[in-house]
């Protein structure tokens, strides 16, 4: 089966961490075991999206026996948004399927099912901060 709204694998990782993180309990780091374990995703690749939040200022690390990942800020403050662009950089707001538009007419295919898409994707992403979503998980 084929998914139309397609996120890369790197933000949807980055975006159920982040929002694991701040429905977590207890408040101390989670590492990167205990997460790649949880969401069933390699740690190699976990790792590699955990340095794109760190360095987006979105995260903390430390590091030892009792090392992990925090939030950087409280996550009513971090947006959706923030976390998807830390990773896979600035949604497009674009109207074409092509980087390019190839349309001959000025009329696309698709109507503005692109374009209206791509507006309320980033809308809610915007819109949504981390701890709006703080009972998807039950902080595990």
């Amino acid at each position: 089966m084929s998914n139309p709204l397609k996120f890369s694998e790197a933000s949807a990782i980055a975006l159920h961490v982040m929002t694991f993180l701040a429905a977590r309990d207890s408040g101390g780091p989670a590492s990167s075991r205990e997460l790649a374990s949880l969401f069933d995703v390699s740690e190699a690749h976990l790792s590699k999206v955990m340095q794109r939040l760190v360095r987006g200022g979105l995260l903390k690390s430390t590091r030892g026996a009792y090392g992990g990942f925090v939030l950087a800020r409280d996550g009513g403050s971090i947006s959706l948004l923030e976390v998807y662009e830390a990773v896979d950089g600035p949604v497009s707001l674009s109207e074409c399927l092509f980087e390019k538009p190839v349309c001959k007419s000025g009329r696309c295919i698709m109507g503005s099912l692109v374009s209206d898409t791509n507006k309320r994707v980033r809308d809610y992403l915007s819109g949504t901060m981390l701890s709006d979503l703080s009972d998807v998980y039950d902080g595990g």
